[in-house]
């Protein structure tokens, strides 16, 4: 099924944006790989280093992109739908690990600067930016589906604001003869790099630490399902996040002794689920519900949760 057409939770597929995406950034590393042995320059390297990382990071993306369309199965009741967060946790860890070296080779070029041919310089990097705007304008219609496909994107864009980087530092060397700008340029590429990695790496650890979903309450989801009729309390209340667009929540409902006689309890089970599914800006369509009365709720376990 295409993205566009897509039920709540489900996976689309992006594949042949990443494709496109990854080929283009693999000319970007091949052309960046021949011009850094060429110039020298730390600011290419840098950005050489960075769009291998791309490369490789829209590489297991597109692995990702297929397995997340694997059906589920009875040992893999989600199939494969997590790879997504995985995948963008790999390439976090990636970004960092190019922008600290790029961060500390910089610091040492910048008293000691080697000579670098301003003009082979700017052509690479003319050459990484118009592949970089390519591979952008392929995934931008894409970069909000997931967590996979909006690492993909941050990727590829940091790549093209350090190919910008690159043009900058050969400008500079081309009309004063400033080498440091060079070592600058690298250091501008770290800087991009670092935080958006940061960024990225605290929401796929929140995933999969399955922190409650960014932007669900649940002491309000708690207050919401209290107010409605014949429900007399909730506990072991948990929302967590399986892949991009789908939250999932549970909880235990205690009722009224009675609804279980007259026939309400169906009715109740009813009203809770669309009240998480339509009511709350996350809207959680997979949910599963425990409805109880309250001698069954006095036998259980104490709740983990807050209640």
């Amino acid at each position: 099924m295409g993205a566009g057409h897509t039920q709540p939770g489900q996976a689309g597929d992006h594949r042949a944006r990443l494709w496109i995406a990854f080929s283009l950034t693999a000319v970007i590393v091949l052309a960046q790989a021949v011009g850094t042995v060429i110039t020298g320059s730390l600011a290419l390297f840098t950005d050489t280093a960075h769009a291998l990382t791309d490369a490789s990071g829209l590489l297991v993306a597109l692995i990702a992109a297929t397995l997340m369309l694997r059906p589920s199965t009875s040992r893999r009741t989600w199939g494969f739908r997590r790879i997504e967060v995985i995948a963008a946790l790999g390439q976090s860890a990636l970004l960092l690990v190019v922008g600290v070296y790029a961060a500390v080779e910089g610091i040492r070029r910048l008293f000691a600067p080697p000579e670098v041919p301003a003009g082979e310089l700017l052509v690479f990097g003319i050459i990484g930016l118009a592949a970089n705007i390519l591979a952008l304008a392929v995934l931008s219609t894409s970069r909000g589906a997931n967590l996979n496909m909006r690492a993909a994107f941050l990727e590829v864009l940091n790549d093209a604001l350090g190919s910008l980087g690159v043009i900058a530092a050969a400008v500079v060397i081309a009309t004063t003869g400033f080498q440091q700008a060079d070592a600058l340029a690298g250091l501008f590429i770290a800087a991009l790099m670092v935080p958006r990695a940061f960024i990225l790496l605290r929401e796929t650890t929140s995933v999969l630490m399955e922190f409650t979903p960014a932007g669900l309450d649940l002491d309000e989801v708690r207050r919401h399902l209290l107010a409605l009729e014949h429900v007399e309390d909730v506990h072991d209340l948990h929302a967590s996040t399986v892949a991009s667009g789908l939250p999932t929540l549970t909880a235990h409902i205690v009722v009224e002794d009675g609804c279980f006689n007259d026939g309400h309890a169906a009715a109740i089970l009813q009203d809770v689920k669309r009240c998480v599914a339509e009511h709350f800006e996350v809207q959680v369509h997979h949910s599963t519900f425990q409805i109880e009365t309250k001698e069954v709720a006095r036998h259980e376990p104490a709740s983990v949760t807050h209640d």
